[in-house]
């Protein structure tokens, strides 16, 4: 029986050779090989090649291979993306511009290939951006690369898990507030991650993932009129649906 699943990551990618992180070692393990094949796609960063090549550099250090998509700098084939995907066991999407990625991933049916390869069970992970993209939606910061003034903003992603989704909760003056008032705009259950937390989706079971003793994660939602924002222990495979009633 095929198993979904994917890890969000709230922020902290972990890419320093030197630094151990639980949770890529565990994007590792949870691949099932101990060489498995990674599929970069940097596409929020629009193809940054620093944040690249440390991904490349990171992960080969640990074993793997890695392969990466590009979509800014180059214009591939859905044919060629199509065998990428084939290849991978695990796609793993990174940080940037949330409202720029879903965009064009959904302008070049990347999203297809994606809703693809999550029901065909293959891990499916990433930070930032790349956390908020398996969600119904994300609390995003996007607008801010041209006004450091603007507003967060929803932004509508693939759907894989019927929740909102905030990274950086910790870590960005305003998340908080923001998600917070977005919950309350549009009702559902919200998931909120700091940096160096995870939130690890096996089937119908979740596991909350940090790489350092501080990191949590957070299950955030209104009921009745009140706020509710409950720490969500680190207890390993917790019910699916008990994170997403509220």
């Amino acid at each position: 029986m095929i198993q979904q699943k994917f890890i969000a990551i709230g922020g902290g990618s972990g890419l320093n050779k030197k630094v151990h992180s639980k949770i890529n070692q565990r994007i590792i393990e949870l691949s099932g090989k101990p060489h498995p094949s990674i599929l970069f796609i940097p596409t929020a960063s629009r193809d940054d090649a620093d944040y690249t090549e440390r991904f490349i550099d990171y992960f080969q250090h640990r074993g793997a291979q890695v392969d990466v998509l590009y979509l800014c700098k180059i214009k591939p084939t859905y044919a060629q993306m199509q065998e990428k995907f084939d290849r991978a066991d695990i796609i793993y999407v990174g940080g940037g511009n949330t409202l720029f990625m879903m965009n064009l991933l959904r302008k070049l049916e990347v999203d297809k290939l994606l809703q693809q390869a999550w029901h065909a069970g293959k891990l499916l992970c990433g930070v930032s951006a790349g956390s908020i993209c398996w969600f119904d939606a994300g609390n995003s910061d996007s607008r801010k690369d041209n006004n450091p003034d603007a507003d967060y903003i929803k932004v509508t992603a693939l759907g894989f898990m019927n929740a909102m989704n905030c990274p950086h909760y910790d870590s960005e003056q305003g998340r908080k507030a923001s998600f917070k008032k977005m919950l309350r705009k549009y009702p559902g259950v919200g998931v909120a991650l700091e940096d160096h937390a995870a939130l690890e989706v096996v089937g119908t079971t979740y596991t909350i993932i940090t790489s350092n003793d501080t990191a949590q994660g957070y299950k955030v939602y209104w009921k009745d009129g009140l706020f509710y924002e409950e720490p969500l222990t680190q207890k390993p495979n917790q019910l699916l649906d008990n994170l997403l009633a509220k």
